[in-house]
């Protein structure tokens, strides 16, 4: 039976991110980091945890408002401090096996008045202080997952043109919608999707291409190399606790490592891009060898060449994913500023570090590194796909074989 009331949806979705995002088993423990707002989801995330076994739940809630405090009236030695245990919990909690469960909602203009620099020197202490956390999250050292809820910040980006509390609704239809929280049996939905991600991942390990090629009307004409014996992968992750779970809620993905000296050509955004609690548009990057070597923006420019001077690995790429363009996202033609699902409406390439996961033998960073895999302290997606793209996998023969046209799979 298809749930009619918000709360019968709001409780189905928290049951989702336990059961699918982290698939928490009895006697697991789950940490929960989401904004204040978040609250009503998170008691509901935390009864369907301890229906299903939980030994533990523990919250962190945070306030973005305090970030724009300390850019907007902290002093520049302030900018530069941070504890040097900021991060133990956080780390002392991955290591005793907490899963992890981030729920986002951001205002993906919060920050567009602080100036770029001083939101890169705080985002570069942070990612810093925070490298060995990143390291055992992007490498699965346990079950984690992504999801996001409705806030009136985000909502009103979303929908400005709607009353506040329309807007929080119609956003919340939609997070319901892609991640198959309103239909009779998301549980069931999700295994049949996560399937079929399988099913494509595992076609192209066998291919083993060399490279992809993307083209889009918009300009995009990019060949991206990827790394000696990548792996792609989609839908689900088995974390190193042996615990199946799917990292991100919604996704539509199948992504793989790029070699970072093998990329070449020339990427157009599809879609703008919320980061840093800015907005970038209009991105144009030329990829020389696997750097970018021309990079512009429309709107934003200053925030992306920050990003991509953050350290040396920055201004190469760490993922290349491929989306449907009729992907459940896509299908609702909302822009959501917001990376989780704009990233889950189209194919996108990522600045920055890899995942671990996305090669053989990716654990031992020597390892990682020999096969072509990117290091820094960013990873930052952002989205070129388009309904027209083309892509086609290139052996290492050079032939070329159809894996997308009109933005839809071909295999």
């Amino acid at each position: 039976m298809t749930p009619s009331s918000f709360d019968e949806r709001l409780a189905r979705y928290a049951e989702l991110l336990v059961k699918v995002g982290v698939n928490l088993p009895a006697g697991g423990k789950l940490l929960v980091n989401a904004p204040l707002s978040a609250a009503p989801l998170v008691r509901l995330v935390a009864r369907a945890a301890y229906r299903a076994g939980a030994l533990d739940v523990r919250v962190e809630y945070h306030d973005e408002h305090l970030a724009l405090a300390l850019y907007e009236d902290g002093s520049d030695e302030a900018m530069g401090f941070l504890p040097p245990w900021a991060t133990e919990q956080v780390q002392h909690m991955l290591d005793d096996g907490y899963a992890r469960l981030s729920i986002r909602g951001d205002d993906p203009a919060l920050l567009k008045n602080v100036n770029p620099e001083r939101i890169a020197r705080r985002s570069k202490l942070m990612a810093q202080a925070s490298r060995e956390v990143s390291a055992a999250v992007s490498g699965f050292a346990v079950n984690w997952t992504v999801a996001a809820m409705s806030t009136p910040a985000w909502a009103q980006a979303v929908y400005p043109e709607l009353p506040e509390a329309e807007a929080v609704a119609c956003l919340w239809d939609d997070i319901f919608k892609v991640t198959r929280a309103d239909l009779p049996d998301p549980l069931g939905a999700w295994e049949d999707h996560v399937a079929a991600l399988a099913r494509r991942s595992a076609h192209l390990n066998d291919k083993q291409y060399a490279a992809v090629h993307l083209t889009t009307e918009l300009g995009t004409d990019l060949t991206v190399g990827l790394a000696e014996r990548h792996i792609w992968q989609g839908g689900a992750e088995e974390a190193k606790n042996g615990i199946v779970g799917v990292p991100n809620l919604p996704t539509d993905e199948v992504f793989t490592m790029p070699h970072r000296d093998r990329v070449n050509g020339v990427a157009v955004a599809s879609k703008p891009l919320s980061v840093r609690g800015q907005v970038v548009e209009g991105i144009r990057v030329r990829f020389e060898n696997g750097k970018a070597v021309e990079v512009s923006a429309e709107k934003g420019e200053d925030t992306l060449k920050s990003l991509i001077a953050t350290d040396e690995g920055a201004a190469h790429l760490g993922e290349i994913a491929l989306v449907a363009a009729s992907a459940p996202v896509a299908q609702t033609g909302t822009l959501f500023f917001n990376t989780l699902f704009d990233e889950n409406a189209a194919s996108h390439i990522a600045l920055g570090r890899c995942y671990p996961t996305n090669v053989q033998g990716g654990a031992d960073a020597q390892q990682r590194q020999a096969a072509g895999g990117n290091d820094s302290l960013i990873h930052v997606d952002w989205m070129i796909g388009t309904p027209g793209a083309s892509v086609d996998g290139i052996t290492a023969d050079g032939q070329r074989e159809p894996l997308m046209r009109g933005g839809e799979w071909m295999i």
